[in-house]
């Protein structure tokens, strides 16, 4: 094989090799996404129980309000 030949063939090996790390990097930002979808939805779900909790503890007479408190900061 001459040496031309020989370039030729490891410039296709290259090629071959970076499309194989993108193809695979796809598919861990597609994982990541995935996961950031699942933490999202898990973390909204929480918040929806414990707010129905809290409206479960409030007296019957007591009025539920609209505002949120943070730090105990409206």
């Amino acid at each position: 094989m001459s040496f031309e030949t020989i370039s030729l063939l490891l410039s296709w090996v290259h090629l071959g090799v970076l499309l194989a790390i993108l193809f695979r990097l796809g598919h861990t930002f597609a994982l990541i996404a995935y996961t950031q979808r699942e933490l999202r939805r898990t973390i909204r779900h929480l918040g929806e129980q414990r707010a129905a909790e809290r409206n479960s503890l409030r007296s019957p007479g007591e009025r539920a309000s609209s505002r949120v408190l943070v730090d105990g900061y409206p």
